[in-house]
């Protein structure tokens, strides 16, 4: 593996642990696809460090449990914007 991929895995692992941020977060804060940073944690980590890729996994499972909870409160916000969009051009 090349030095600057093993870098941005232990990068990006850090990260996760510190922020216990979500593979898309992570993806955007350092400017790669989440597939690559999906690789970077669940294959290329263990290889390098496997006591900071347990703790890595932990977090990814709990992002991943409660996945279904931020995506309603995703859509839910979008809902409360259009409803006060549309409320703001009612009374225009």
């Amino acid at each position: 593996m090349q030095d600057y991929i093993e870098q941005r895995v232990i990068e990006v692992s850090k990260y996760i642990l510190a922020t216990r941020a979500t593979v898309r977060q992570v993806a955007r804060f350092f400017g790669v696809s989440k597939s690559t940073v999906h690789k970077d944690v669940t294959e290329r980590l263990p290889r390098i460090n496997q006591n900071l890729a347990r703790q890595v996994k932990k977090v990814l499972e709990f992002n991943k449990a409660e996945r279904h909870l931020r995506g309603g409160e995703a859509t839910r916000r979008k809902f409360l914007e259009l409803r006060q969009k549309s409320s703001v051009q009612n009374t225009s």
